[in-house]
């Protein structure tokens, strides 16, 4: 599974961890289905929500370790 990233598309993430959903929905992401929002990278979607690029990509990469176990 690869490292997330300010740079890695949010649809990426989503067709390998969609369990991370919940992450960008609580960024006020609630568009996860539209194109648009799909071919954002992490840090356009955290531009567009005002949110940290690095919290959430914490926060994407402890989810997608904690799938690893």
């Amino acid at each position: 599974m690869a490292t997330i990233t300010k740079d890695t598309i949010v649809g990426d993430i989503l067709d390998i961890a969609p369990e991370a959903a919940p992450a960008f929905l609580n960024i006020g992401m609630h568009c996860l289905g539209c194109p648009a929002s799909r071919n954002e990278t992490v840090e356009e979607a955290c531009l567009v929500h005002d949110t940290s690029v690095d919290d959430l990509v914490k926060e994407l990469n402890d989810i997608i370790a904690a799938k690893k176990k």
